[in-house]
């Protein structure tokens, strides 16, 4: 039974639902981010960690996915990491994966979507041997810059530490 059928609201099939899969087509291109980092999570931390760097978003399997290519030099080392998103049409949400050049490990995946032009996605995960929750939050979603943000939560959802902030600037396309 459906959401709207368990509490008793007609559902309306006239109202087609979003298919979803075009919702991170606003990210395909080349992007400046500026990152701020905290310098310890989960610890009470109110030092961030500032720097730069690019990312390349491309559409791929047909446009119901995408891999992004994220460069940077953080704490004095090179960083290369790659995002992974899938689209599933059956349950209408997306998973992101995660890897990068230092850990060489798939991440386990965060899963959601869009509502009301924020996204959100959701893990179980654990950090320094702690089981939390994880989430990725995209906002501010303009033709030519974003927000994405990532948080911790080790209380199951009700308090969350902001650990990671992104915000993207289109590269401008040079002219021909």
């Amino acid at each position: 039974m459906s959401e709207a059928g368990a509490r008793n609201i007609p559902e309306v099939s006239s109202v087609p639902e979003p298919s979803g899969a075009r919702d991170f087509d606003f990210l395909i291109g080349e992007w400046l981010v500026h990152n701020r980092r905290l310098k310890e999570r989960l610890k009470g931390s109110n030092s961030w960690i500032e720097f730069e760097a690019t990312l390349d978003v491309r559409k791929v399997l047909d446009g119901c996915g995408n891999i992004d290519h994220y460069k940077t030099i953080r704490d004095g080392r090179y960083f290369e990491g790659m995002s992974i998103r899938i689209f599933n049409p059956s349950m209408k949400q997306w998973s992101i994966y995660w890897v990068d050049s230092w850990n060489c490990v798939l991440e386990t995946p965060v899963a959601g979507g869009f509502k009301n032009g924020v996204g959100e996605f959701l893990a179980e995960d654990t950090f320094e041997g702690k089981k939390i929750l994880m989430r990725f939050l995209w906002s501010d979603i303009m033709p030519n810059s974003a927000r994405w943000e990532q948080a911790f939560s080790e209380d199951c959802g009700r308090t969350w530490e902001t650990n990671w902030i992104m915000e993207f600037v289109r590269r401008a396309t040079p002219a021909p």
